[in-house]
């Protein structure tokens, strides 16, 4: 049996709403093929099922075993072209593509001067809304079809046509050099985190300064400015500089406003900018300014202007109710942000073949944040632990390393020491296979390890011993990461002053305010 997020067909069926589906049981009456055509069978099947049965298809009579795979492929093109015409998948890129396509099959015809007129429309139609490379490419056939439909201003066609196409080729290069650099800054950030050390450091400068092309601000258009402040972005997070972050993202989504037509045509790249601004505003504790963002972009999602889509709701689902999260964190309401929980397991399971693994993780470490801070360690725990037992997390070590870490105080809280040992030898080991131990982890490690050898009336000395010794990192360039993760600070001050972790947050939250 298939494993049903393997099958592409059964997934693609399945994501399909009632009127998708319906408008493709039109599409295919319009087709004129027999309601019973083999194709439509087994779409049918399909969509009844509720797990993908390879057995059960091959038992229904309606294709055999060797036949399968083609009937497969041409139900899947069908159902493609039955989506493709559907108003609501008519943006802007679909619309000068078939402008494209209809000018195509005109030149072919020998229709030049009706091809010519199409081109011409697309072309300045893809150049306003920023679609470049499919402008580039109109010019292209464009230059084809003038070489064979002559007319008395080619000499001067020829030049147009000629310095168009070295623009929009400029354009399109400077766009996949910057798109380029921000993918692969984009990547080191999954994959390793955070810088750890001056090597790191080092490292990711050379690369990004040596991969940054010349550019002049001025001459960029919006997609080169997008892909320009991305790069800065991932280079800023990268280095934990989270004022230029911050700097970077606004810029991002500024870009927006500044372009509000690119919002319905870029709704993901929006959508994306603005959770990167709330990420840096969170970093940075800017809580008034987060709220307002945050109350701006749910504005704009739930808007009637907004697009929407399977992909775009599944986004708006993961920023959205992420940042949430983030807000009660800033302003320390962890029991207020308690109804997340539900929303946020229902959307995983509604949501989960469009968000990636590395994603839910994200979401289920800030479910556990939330129950530590309230207080409810258990649960804190069990969320930890769908982290730390997850096999198929390649991204983000630091996250494995700080569920780790968070785990061990969680289960010292609840009184839960009876394995701690064990689970410290486990973690310190794990750490130095990921290369991440750190002054703050190894001063959590080395509290948490002696913990069995101090008196009662000591502990309060000694909480004030590891506050001291973590205070000291708290603005440290490679180790004020560990406080991104874990307000561990606001825990101390808890016990040292005997009140709630949530309290203390709310204090501090209130004094940046004043």
């Amino acid at each position: 049996m298939t494993n049903t997020h393997k099958d592409t067909l059964f997934v693609l069926i399945k994501s399909l709403s009632k009127s998708e589906k319906r408008q493709f049981k039109l599409y295919v009456g319009r087709l004129g093929v027999n309601t019973d055509a083999k194709f439509l069978a087994l779409f049918n099947l399909l969509d009844k099922m509720r797990a993908y049965d390879e057995k059960q298809i091959l038992d229904s009579g309606i294709v055999k075993k060797a036949q399968l795979s083609n009937l497969k492929a041409h139900l899947y093109r069908q159902i493609l072209v039955s989506l493709r015409l559907n108003p609501v998948n008519q943006n802007i890129r679909v619309q000068i593509r078939e402008q494209l396509d209809f000018a195509t099959i005109l030149y072919q015809k020998g229709l030049y001067k009706q091809s010519l007129k199409i081109l011409d429309k697309a072309k300045n139609f893809a150049i306003e809304h920023e679609e470049k490379n499919v402008a580039y490419e109109i010019v292209e056939l464009e230059k084809i079809i003038e070489t064979q439909y002559i007319t008395r201003s080619i000499p001067h066609r020829a030049d147009e046509l000629a310095v168009q196409a070295k623009e929009l080729s400029e354009h399109n290069v400077m766009t996949s050099k910057l798109s380029n650099l921000s993918l692969q800054l984009y990547g080191m950030m999954l994959k390793v985190g955070y810088v750890r050390n001056d090597e790191d450091l080092n490292s990711v400068r050379q690369y990004f300064e040596s991969h940054m092309p010349a550019y002049r601000v001025e001459d960029l258009g919006f997609r080169e400015k997008l892909w320009l402040y991305k790069a800065h972005l991932w280079y800023s997070l990268l280095t934990q500089d989270f004022l230029a972050a911050y700097k970077y993202a606004s810029k991002w989504v500024d870009l927006f406003y500044e372009n509000e037509e690119m919002i319905r045509l870029n709704p993901v790249f929006y959508l994306k900018g603005n959770h990167y601004l709330l990420e840096a505003l969170f970093f940075v504790k800017y809580g008034s300014q987060f709220r307002d963002t945050l109350e701006r972009l749910e504005q704009h999602v739930n808007g009637p202007k907004f697009p929407q889509n399977d992909n775009i709701a599944s986004l708006s689902f993961l920023y959205i109710n992420s940042n949430r999260l983030s807000l009660h964190f800033l302003e320390g309401t962890f029991e207020k942000g308690l109804y997340l929980v539900n929303i946020i397991e229902y959307g995983i399971k509604k949501h989960r073949d469009r968000i990636d693994e590395h994603h839910i993780m994200l979401l289920y470490y800030k479910i556990a944040c939330l129950y530590f801070g309230m207080g409810d360690h258990k649960n804190c725990i069990l969320y930890l632990k769908r982290i730390i037992s997850n096999k198929n997390l390649k991204m983000r070590e630091d996250l494995m390393c700080f569920a780790r870490v968070l785990s061990l105080v969680a289960h010292y809280e609840a009184g839960m020491d009876y394995h701690l040992e064990v689970q410290l030898k486990s973690t310190y080991k794990f750490l130095l296979k990921m290369n991440d131990l750190h002054a703050v982890q190894r001063e959590m490690i080395k509290f948490l390890r002696n913990l069995g050898d101090i008196y009662p009336g000591e502990l309060r000395n000694e909480f004030q011993k590891l506050y001291d010794e973590l205070k000291k990192y708290e603005h440290h360039p490679y180790e004020k990461r560990a406080f991104l993760y874990l307000d561990i600070l606001s825990w101390l001050e808890g016990h040292l002053q005997n009140k709630p972790v949530a309290q203390i947050i709310r204090e501090k939250a209130l004094a940046a305010i004043r």
